[in-house]
């Protein structure tokens, strides 16, 4: 394990100085390191400018020595290691910021971040019916009003309830009409379910039952999202013909992981519930599905657990991912990004690339757990079968304002027991993953191919 080695984080690039800590990819490869200076220059000298001279220093962990992170020094590694392989990281002085930086936070956040995966896959779909989102909103400000010490959290709560079931009472006419004609019987009685569910909380808050708050609200918001799925009336548009014969997920699929724990005594193996989400990374999701299916990560090892994110999916081998056994070639698949406000995902290019500093993803790296495909650094299409889950640390990488947005695609997140990721270490074992619903919004599935 190489170490970077008195490295600073400046306020000048005349004072930074990098040295390369030469990681190697697997294989013999090395990513090329001037593009990679004049990159990072980019992203984070203006943020640097601002603030003190932080000096931060890595030891060689083999040595055994202690090191500290300081916020910048730990950005770069950060975002350095989010690709198929990790990097090396030369900073050379004389590279200069070629274009403009990412945009200002002020720029970014319109107000606080949602980091709830069930908040985010929600306002993800593809539907457009305010009713609903009156109905919703109430419901997970619950959490916020759970932060209060206390039974006083209950008062707040009471607000919340009320006008979640007022606006329920007022906009149901709207909401039923947004449901799709196949689906709405089913929507119409979820809807009953939920108005029921929304008496009882509150005479949960009228007897003072803190403890059984939490429990029946994430109930009322699986109705809320079961309703806004009901919504989507078929797959909402057409994906790129070059892409169209690959595997694609045309809707929303869920997969439990299972990981046995090797070297923890309070947890010997853990099952972590993913939702991926179709309606905004087809290509991607349904590559994954596709995989799953195949049980290409059955029995894989977790190959990355660094505090930053858990990574796996690099086969044994020279390859750095999936061969298709019909071509006998890795199979890719293009960056894929859907932002707020498109209809149709871009491809093959970051939302920098395209000028879009201020565009939102629809599927942001805003949640503890949330799952993206790593690539080569400087090759968009080049995501094969190695996935990351993001550990949030807000100082590094913050809700709504991160260097990830925009340059890794995000298929999904962890939604139960995603508190658990930080407990994973390289070598626990991946025992299984099963698509446990949605399989049948795949399409053009490759691993019923012979072959």
């Amino acid at each position: 394990m190489a170490a970077i080695v008195s490295s600073n984080c400046c306020s000048s690039l005349a004072a930074c100085n990098w040295v390369n800590p030469r990681i190697p990819t697997k294989g013999s490869s090395i990513l090329k390191t001037q593009k990679s200076s004049a990159w990072w220059n980019r992203q984070f000298l203006q943020k640097c400018s601002s603030q003190k001279l932080v000096q931060c220093q890595l030891q060689d962990e083999q040595k055994g020595k202690s090191f500290s992170l300081k916020e910048c020094a730990i950005s770069l590694v950060l975002a350095a290691g989010l690709i198929t392989g990790v990097p090396s990281l030369d900073w050379s002085p004389n590279a200069y910021a070629a274009s403009p930086a990412l945009p200002a936070l002020s720029v970014l956040i319109s107000g606080p971040p949602i980091k709830d995966p069930g908040a985010l896959l929600r306002y993800a779909l593809p539907i457009d019916n305010k009713a609903i989102r009156e109905v919703q909103k109430p419901l997970e400000d619950i959490s916020e009003s759970l932060k209060i010490a206390g039974v006083k959290a209950l008062d707040s709560v009471e607000r919340n309830v009320r006008q979640a079931s007022r606006s329920l009472k007022q906009g149901k006419t709207l909401i039923i009409s947004g449901l799709a004609e196949s689906k709405k019987d089913h929507g119409v009685e979820l809807l009953d379910k939920l108005e029921v569910g929304m008496e009882e909380l509150q005479q949960i808050v009228e007897d003072r039952n803190r403890d059984a708050v939490a429990p029946k609200q994430k109930e009322l918001l699986q109705y809320v999202g079961d309703v806004e799925e009901d919504m989507v009336d078929g797959f909402p548009y057409e994906v790129p013909e070059e892409y169209q014969s690959m595997p694609l997920l045309k809707g929303r699929a869920a997969v439990d992981m299972k990981v046995k724990v090797k070297e923890n005594p309070n947890l010997e193996e853990c099952v972590f519930h993913i939702v991926l989400d179709g309606y905004n990374a087809p290509v991607t999701a349904g590559n994954f599905v596709d995989l799953v299916q195949r049980h290409f990560f059955d029995g894989m090892e977790i190959q990355r657990a660094d505090g930053f994110v858990v990574q796996t999916g690099d086969p044994e081998g020279p390859a750095e991912g999936f061969i298709d056994p019909s071509t006998e070639k890795t199979r890719t698949i293009p960056l894929e990004i859907m932002v707020v406000g498109e209809k149709v995902p871009f491809y093959g290019a970051t939302l920098e690339e395209l000028g879009l500093y201020k565009a939102q993803t629809k599927l942001p790296f805003n949640a503890f757990g949330t799952m993206a495909m790593a690539r080569d650094e400087f090759e968009n299409n080049s995501a094969s079968s190695q996935v990351f889950w993001l550990l949030k640390e807000s100082e590094l990488t913050p809700s709504n304002a991160n260097i990830l947005d925009g340059r890794y695609a995000v298929f999904g997140y962890v939604t139960e027991n995603q508190d658990l990721l930080a407990d994973l270490k390289v070598g626990d074992v991946i025992e299984s993953i099963q698509v446990v619903s949605g399989l049948d919004n795949l399409v053009n599935p490759s691993y019923k191919i012979a072959g």
